[in-house]
């Protein structure tokens, strides 16, 4: 998504003039057939000052060929002869251009607009070449910062036909750079649909570009679709990790989550191996502390300290594992409340018994208890099938939990229970 190269540019255009003779006649008229060039009746006033300039720019004698060029122009009479000074005056600027680039010279491409421009109003101008002009155009907009007057010739060039495969990206860029972030991640869509269906990767960095990108405007939905998109194309652990952290896990999360919904997202860093140093474990801890979940914290911490990831050494964790251990021991054995959830007359109790199942890495009852649940009501469903489909997935069941998850409808629960489905379908490959 870089500049384009004027060298480049210039030689590109002087291509487009390559086939242009206009001396002699007879020769010219082979030669426009041979190259597709558009056939020309020429006045003689303008013939003669056209092959003299085309002499001069052959010679690099760029006055003699302005001032025959001039001269033509007030003889033109038709639109043959003013698209053949047009051309002319365009390979005597891209010229100019070239060489000067190639010298390392510091020069102006304004002197190419006039001759693009004319040469697109001109009817005789070739259809693919309109187009390339509009392209060129545009690349020289871009250049000079001016984003707006660059989308609109790249998009006449891509209506035109235009198929340079810089096009989409550099269209991307230009609306993002001009703050259409929607628009700039349409075109970015596009592009990588289009790279997918040619049989190409995209480059993990487009992803990353339009993460960044749309959560830097806190365009949350887009900023999730993005990540996702990303993790089914590069589903390492490294980038799980960073997906869900980007997610939701931090001030500049793409989203706001609530400790529960974090929670959620805390366990499926730990399916995908994706909790990554003492912070990760103790917080994770913490929050399933807070929320009544002593065997979860138990079971976090001392995953953590088994790692190293935890040192032996943390005052936090030891106290927070005493804390844990204590609540356990006052709890005793769930078999009581279980069968009190059975008995309600709502799915609550029956909800956090299959909660404290979850933590305690019993999936069967988990399961069993949340069913219950949803089966009483008066509990949120959304909150009850995330679970449910954890459990599910932790069990093994994936088609049965992928059916779980579908049956949550509200966000950002929905998009949460669709990470763990993507989780399904693409883990972690390394």
């Amino acid at each position: 998504m870089k500049s384009i190269s004027r060298v480049a540019f210039a030689a590109a255009l002087m291509a487009g003039a390559a086939g242009l003779a206009v001396s002699p006649p007879a020769v010219a008229q082979k030669k426009k057939e041979e190259q597709k060039a558009p056939s020309l009746k020429l006045s003689k006033e303008v013939q003669n000052a056209a092959a003299a300039a085309q002499k001069a720019i052959a010679a690099k004698d760029f006055a003699t060929a302005s001032t025959q060029l001039t001269a033509a122009q007030g003889s033109a009479k038709s639109d043959d002869d003013r698209y053949i000074i047009a051309a002319l005056q365009l390979q005597a600027e891209a010229t100019k251009l070239q060489d000067a680039r190639a010298s390392n010279q510091q020069v102006s491409d304004q002197g190419l607009k006039a001759p693009l421009e004319a040469l697109i109003a001109n009817p005789k101008t070739p259809a693919v070449d309109v187009a390339k002009y509009n392209y060129q155009l545009g690349v020289m907009a871009s250049n000079a910062k001016d984003s707006a007057g660059a989308i609109n010739y790249f998009q006449r060039a891509q209506q035109l036909g235009y198929t340079d495969p810089n096009l989409p990206l550099q269209m991307v860029k230009l609306k993002m750079d001009a703050g259409d972030i929607a628009g700039g991640s349409a075109e970015l869509e596009k592009a990588i649909d289009a790279q997918t269906a040619a049989g190409q990767k995209p480059s993990e960095d487009l992803y990353k570009y339009a993460i960044a990108q749309t959560n830097k405007k806190r365009m949350g939905p887009q900023t999730a679709g993005w990540i996702k998109r990303w993790l089914v194309a590069y589903p390492t652990a490294q980038n799980w990790r960073d997906g869900i952290v980007t997610y939701g896990m931090t001030q500049q999360s793409a989203v706001t989550l609530d400790k529960g919904q974090k929670v959620d997202m805390y366990r499926l860093l730990r399916a995908t191996k994706g909790l990554a140093d003492q912070y990760d474990y103790e917080a994770y801890a913490q929050w399933t502390y807070d929320l009544g979940l002593p065997y979860e914290t138990k079971t976090v911490l001392e995953e953590g300290k088994a790692s190293g990831k935890v040192p032996a050494s943390s005052n936090s964790a030891s106290d927070l594992l005493r804390l844990a251990n204590q609540a356990i021991a006052t709890e005793g054995s769930l078999a009581p409340v279980e069968a009190k959830a059975k008995a309600g007359a709502n799915g609550r109790i029956a909800l956090n018994t299959g909660d404290a199942y979850l933590g305690m890495g019993n999936w069967a009852k988990a399961i069993e208890l949340y069913r219950v649940a949803l089966q009483k009501g008066g509990v949120d469903a959304d909150t009850v099938n995330t679970h449910l489909g954890i459990a599910l997935a932790n069990s093994g069941d994936k088609a049965a939990a992928k059916a779980a998850f579908a049956e949550v409808k509200t966000a950002p629960r929905s998009e949460i229970a669709s990470f763990w489905t993507l989780y399904l379908d693409n883990p972690p490959s390394a």
